[in-house]
């Protein structure tokens, strides 16, 4: 359920769950870590040492930590689970003695020694995720594209969506603060230890390394990405199916070739959702029937009512809404996919930025049959670089390296190089630990910042992810009815943000959508102040 936090001037805000009595203070992070999906709220009273030790020989036996795989350093892992270090020097004690795993100095401690064969999954494990409560405004409002009261001539660029550059002309806009969504902290790129592991992959190439390579992207890569989802989005996934492409919208490009070539035309998508992934889905010559989305995610009922025999997903943190599909909604989908042969398409946009949650495991982790999962490192170091990462159904697998083969030959080999060294390093994990503290202090300054200076409103998805939705109540909606007229408004003051209205198929109220992992919180502060002046 959605806390509001009332105040004597009738403002008020939501923190998807927050918890809490109404408090507009963080609240304490969870007791969860990304490595291997560890929530200690699974944990039995007491023996935390001998639990952490279990699931790491199960991990281990299940292949998600191959031999070599290192472990978090003690202190870490301590401090992700919100346990004292010696909890996870003895978890680690007990799994020396068993000869799983072993130390190396300053190399930490990795895996040494795995059984021959891998236990069934625990029952429960398909259906574990966490649940952010996040339901959608229910009030009245215009209808997605529908004009208000400004003319399409006085909304500017917001006024068609539906053009192909409206994204560049967006990004070319001038802006003293940009509060776009899906922008990351480009400033934060690790320029140094991109260097290093840049020097570190050139001195070690031969010449023939410089040659053409493998479409489906370098073996150091899959290797690494391979490792990177077993440890921390939870998916076992043998190197040889990782297909290496230039970002999601290039697996998308993919994907949708091999759907037409089985005649397939729609896709359903998940209303609201990104309005870049419908421009791709379109611009690919398919149908994006509209599927719902409530508080546990998408409604599998109306999925199923839409006949469309594929569907793309956010679920471990819906845009732009951060709902987390939850445990009935998953099992419900994966009715879905084996009895109708459904193709759910995962794309994980932003999964490892979370804060106030335990993580949530991807789709693919207990359904690979049936999804095609999409990552990348845009949201993680910069889309710049062009680097993500495609799992299909392995009786896909072929057909999509034919398709990215005749596309471009496979991605550049040096970014790969470079990033499966920071990856097998522990330098990508680190990144990620700085960026959580950045991004945390930027979101709890947008919420303040929303609470006392921006009235009426509602935030759905705070508790992870790189931006807000934000609704209005219903007085505040009826004198702003029109959610594009206000963007254009506030892009006039110099402040980019983006209505809700992009990314609806269906009748919505008015709402924004606002990115905090790019701007400072002094601009922050003053693009919301901005915003509140403007709804008054």
């Amino acid at each position: 359920m959605n806390r509001s936090n009332g105040s004597p001037s009738g403002r008020s805000i939501t923190r998807d769950g927050s918890g809490g009595s109404g408090g507009t203070g963080a609240p304490a992070p969870a007791a969860a870590s990304d490595f291997l999906q560890l929530n200690t709220a699974d944990a039995p009273r007491g023996g935390l040492a001998d639990w952490l030790a279990r699931q790491i020989r199960r991990a281990v036996a299940r292949g998600l930590l191959p031999v070599g795989s290192r472990l978090p350093a003690t202190r870490v892992l301590a401090a992700e689970l919100g346990v004292s270090r010696g909890v996870v020097t003895e978890a680690y004690r007990r799994l020396t003695e068993d000869g799983h795993v072993a130390g190396r100095g300053r190399g930490g401690t990795v895996v040494v020694a795995a059984p021959l064969g891998r236990p069934a999954p625990e029952a429960g494990d398909s259906s574990r995720a966490g649940s952010e409560p996040g339901p959608l405004s229910g009030e009245p409002g215009r209808a997605g594209g529908e004009p208000g009261p400004a003319g399409a001539a006085d909304r500017g660029l917001f006024a068609d969506p539906d053009a192909t550059d409206v994204f560049d002309a967006l990004r070319a806009a001038p802006a003293r603060i940009d509060l776009s969504p899906g922008l990351p902290d480009l400033a934060a790129f690790p320029r140094a230890a991109w260097l290093r592991a840049e020097r570190a992959v050139l001195a070690a190439l031969a010449p023939s390394d410089f040659g053409y390579g493998d479409p489906r992207g370098t073996p150091a890569l899959r290797r690494a990405v391979g490792r990177w989802l077993a440890r921390n989005r939870g998916i076992a996934v043998d190197p040889e199916d990782v297909l290496i492409v230039a970002g999601t919208a290039q697996a998308l490009g993919l994907l949708a070739i091999l759907l037409r070539a089985e005649g397939i035309t729609e896709v359903a998508l998940e209303d609201p959702s990104s309005l870049g992934l419908r421009q791709h889905l379109h611009n690919a010559g398919l149908a994006t029937p509209p599927v719902p989305v409530d508080a546990h995610g998408v409604r599998v009922d109306a999925l199923r009512a839409t006949g469309a025999p594929a569907v793309l997903l956010t679920p471990a943190r819906q845009f732009p809404t951060g709902v987390v599909l939850d445990g009935a909604r998953r099992r419900a989908l994966a009715d879905w996919a084996t009895r109708e042969g459904g193709l759910v398409i995962e794309d994980d946009y932003d999964a490892e930025h979370r804060y106030d949650r335990p993580p949530v495991p991807a789709l693919r982790s207990t359904l690979p049959d049936h999804v095609a999962y999409a990552g990348s490192v845009s949201k993680l170091l910069a889309p710049a670089l062009r680097v993500g990462w495609l799992l299909a159904p392995r009786r896909h697998h072929g057909a999509l390296v034919d398709a990215k083969r005749f596309a471009d030959l496979g991605n550049a080999a040096l970014p790969q190089l470079v990033l499966a060294h920071l990856m097998e390093s522990g330098g990508l994990e680190r990144h990620l630990r700085f960026l959580r503290r950045r991004h945390r202090v930027r979101r709890d300054t947008m919420i303040e910042a929303i609470r006392t200076r921006l009235p009426g409103a509602v935030v759905h998805g705070a508790a992870a992810g790189l931006h807000l939705m934000v609704t209005f109540d219903a007085a505040t909606a009826a004198r702003t009815p029109d959610d594009t007229a206000l963007a254009t408004a506030a892009l006039e003051r110099g402040v980019k943000v983006q209505p809700l209205s992009w990314h609806t198929q269906r009748p919505h109220g008015p709402g924004l959508v606002l990115g905090y992992a790019a701007s400072t919180p002094t601009d922050i502060a003053e693009g919301v102040g901005v915003l509140g002046e403007l709804v008054g």
